[in-house]
């Protein structure tokens, strides 16, 4: 398809999608015998409706589509039970229409998605969703009982991350395996790198709690901390050293909050939590370098997998 004005004009947005698609299929053709290279290369020439790629990609943005709403409707409901007053330098629901619109709007938003992800029309992409949905809540229920329990071990955290932020990572991956016909041990594959990459990514997040900018992370240094949050790196901080645990109890704001975040930002314990979440990025690569011919772009979940870790450097 040379051309765009040949698309229904639902699909214009997909135009850069397809013609990706076309050049994928001439990279697939090329580069062997030339006795079925060219004619099969002449075929392609020839262009057609590509109706099959459009169902796909279409299928494929209901699932992407899907997942983010998920992902905005818990930053909604998250917001309101952590009464944080501002997101991404924008007032959270909570704060500019008050707690009743914060929880109809989330609510709103978990059904959005659930009606997009209906127009894949693969009941297994939808409860792929609701497994992961109902992740997300024992993730958040398992936070909430835990808040300031400096007793907290890093297995409860481990758990806690992939319930709250890996399971989103990967039934992302899931979907997009299942939505275009990869199969379920493609599927399974997929997911496992997206659990690996979520885990590793909610790592280096709580790092940056600590030791990031507040102009890079959108946040004041020590969020987790005055929310009763405990995190990999103190979990390890308060290992290796256990006198920290009366200033991580009592650190919640002003100064000593400053000094605290100060002082575990330079802690050995930060180092080895950044081991950890490397340690995530590699499973994550293993496993798209153990089948790379699921039909997944692996050069490009390489990418995604680099990405988290550039986000930290």
């Amino acid at each position: 398809m040379s051309s765009t004005a040949a698309l229904p004009p639902v699909a214009q947005p997909m135009a850069p999608l397809l013609a990706a698609c076309e050049r994928r299929m001439r990279e697939a053709v090329a580069g062997h015998a030339s006795e079925v290279v060219h004619p099969a290369a002449d075929t392609l020439a020839a262009g057609g409706k590509r109706v099959r790629p459009l169902l796909v990609f279409c299928a494929l943005l209901s699932a992407a589509a899907a997942v983010e709403l998920v992902h905005m409707a818990t930053l909604v409901h998250d917001d309101l039970l952590d009464g944080a007053p501002m997101r991404r330098g924008r007032p959270t629901v909570a704060e500019a229409l008050g707690p009743e619109r914060a929880v109809s709007t989330g609510d709103f938003l978990f059904a959005r998605a659930f009606g997009e992800l209906t127009r894949t029309r693969s009941a297994r992409a939808v409860q792929a969703l609701a497994a992961a949905a109902l992740d997300l809540s024992r993730g958040e229920l398992d936070q909430q009982r835990a808040a300031f329990d400096l007793s907290l071990t890093e297995a409860d955290y481990l758990a806690r991350c992939r319930r709250k932020t890996a399971a989103l990572f990967a039934v992302a991956c899931r979907l997009g395996a299942l939505v275009g016909g990869a199969g379920e041990e493609a599927a399974e594959r997929l997911a496992g790198f997206g659990e690996n990459v979520g885990m590793a990514f909610q790592i280096f997040d709580d790092i940056l709690d600590l030791a990031g900018a507040p102009a890079e992370t959108g946040k004041r240094r020590g969020t987790d901390l005055c929310d009763g949050t405990v995190t990999l790196p103190v979990i390890l901080a308060l290992r290796l050293e256990p006198g920290l645990r009366p200033h991580v109890a009592e650190a919640c704001q002003g100064p000593a909050l400053e000094h605290l975040c100060d002082r575990l930002a330079r802690h050995p314990a930060l180092e080895i939590a950044r081991e950890r979440a490397l340690g995530f990025v590699a499973a994550a690569r293993r496993a798209i370098q153990e089948a790379p011919s699921d039909g997944a772009d692996v050069a490009a979940l390489r990418e995604i997998a680099d990405g988290v870790v550039d986000r930290y450097s």
